[in-house]
């Protein structure tokens, strides 16, 4: 293949094309992604050939390192067929950027394979001792979404000195070190994930006990002092790519409920009534209000991505100013596609309950995004107080 048709293929246009092309099997899909809290093996394969794992990964590491505003609308387009699967692959694909922080034999070791997939959760209380060479490792980590599919896992881990005394930064900050090694070599507990919505992304919790990690293994997220990669999408934490690409987990499944509804719409009659749903007044407002709102959220937030590109490009950095937009845009994105699928819901009436049809996983989905810490409501509190002059946490942009 020569360079222009290499170039073709990795492009997010190409990209956002084979997304597309996997809509018809993630919808026939969803009940059995569901069912088995995890994305079945045919899904993976499908996935895994069209590189939607390896949209954030570096070029040098095999990956297609596309733009921010490229990579949510093939996370859109996967939540348009199963939402657990899109929630999965975003999941993965932030994980993926560590590659930037290592060596490139690490990166090679860890992302080699056409169906490696690093997942990662949260882990109070974990500890990572100083030791020859590394560290020792000892915890628990939850909410690690796509664990039952990774190859890898990654542990956010406080470290501490041989002597039990905490490592910090030269401001007195706690230093956390991300901890790379082979899935096997955890335990899993799999009987944790039983919840509402997006069930099928297997979010378990997994455990180490004294695992030596080398130091090569171990890497700081977003450190500049450890970066290695100099293109424009390493300028930004992973937190951003996280929140634009879980808002668009919300758009897309959404966007797949309201276009449920239109087509149930289009032959329905009410019980005891004469008329179509489609002559409905009522039901045409709120069908065409939704299809707006969820349009206007889409372009705010694409707008922004591409605004702050632009930026992040010209400056090398990426700036409070442009990480606040990025909350507002993806928070108000969330919170719109939760109102949606709410209101399309309901009037699909009586049809909408049976867990036969795609109405009801949908609207546990969505909402249940909304649920995240990425659809917190106090984080249009963090938008305001920037408008207002004052500092934010920096931690929730």
């Amino acid at each position: 293949m020569n360079d222009s048709a290499t170039e073709a293929t990795n492009s997010g246009a190409a990209c956002l094309g084979r997304a597309r092309a996997l809509i018809p099997l993630l919808a026939a899909a969803a009940p059995r992604i569901e069912a088995a809290s995890a994305l079945p093996s045919d899904v993976l394969d499908a996935m895994h050939d069209a590189g939607m794992f390896r949209l954030l990964l570096p070029r040098s590491a095999g990956g297609y390192e596309l733009t921010p505003s490229d990579y949510v609308q093939c996370i859109e387009a996967i939540a348009m067929g199963d939402a657990s699967a899109a929630w999965c692959m975003n999941q993965g694909s932030g994980c993926s950027m560590a590659a930037a922080y290592v060596a490139p034999e690490i990166a090679h070791q860890v992302w080699g394979d056409r169906h490696a997939v690093l997942a990662w959760g949260q882990g109070p209380g974990a500890r990572a001792v100083r030791t020859a060479g590394g560290w020792r490792v000892t915890g628990s980590w939850s909410f690690a979404s796509g664990s039952r599919h990774a190859t890898w896992l990654g542990a956010l881990t406080p470290c501490f000195h041989e002597d039990g005394s905490p490592v910090r930064h030269p401001d007195g900050r706690p230093w956390d070190r991300t901890m790379l090694f082979p899935r096997e070599l955890a335990v899993i507990d799999g009987d944790v994930w039983q919840v509402m919505g997006l069930q099928g992304t297997g979010s378990d919790t997994f455990s180490i006990t004294d695992l030596f990690i080398d130091d090569a293994h171990a890497l700081t997220r977003e450190s500049p002092d450890e970066r290695r990669e100099g293109g424009a999408l390493y300028r930004y934490q992973a937190m951003q790519l996280y929140a634009g690409g879980f808002s668009c987990v919300a758009l897309g499944a959404a966007r797949g409920l309201l276009d449920a509804v239109v087509a149930l719409m289009r032959g329905k009659t009410q019980a005891w009534a004469t008329d179509a749903l489609r002559d409905n007044n009522a039901v045409q407002s709120i069908l065409g209000y939704s299809d707006a709102a969820l349009k206007a959220a889409r372009a705010g937030l694409l707008k922004v991505l591409d605004d702050v590109w632009l930026d992040v490009t010209a400056a090398g950095q990426i700036t409070i100013e442009n990480r606040v937009a990025i909350r507002q845009a993806t928070t108000f994105a969330i919170h719109t596609a939760r109102d949606v699928a709410f209101q399309v819901f309901h009037e699909a009436g009586s049809t909408a309950i049976f867990a036969d049809q795609p109405f009801e996983r949908r609207l546990r989905d969505v909402s249940s995004v909304a649920q995240h810490l990425q659809g917190r409501r106090t984080h249009f509190e963090v938008v305001g107080l920037h408008m207002l002059g004052g500092l934010p946490n920096l931690r929730w942009l």
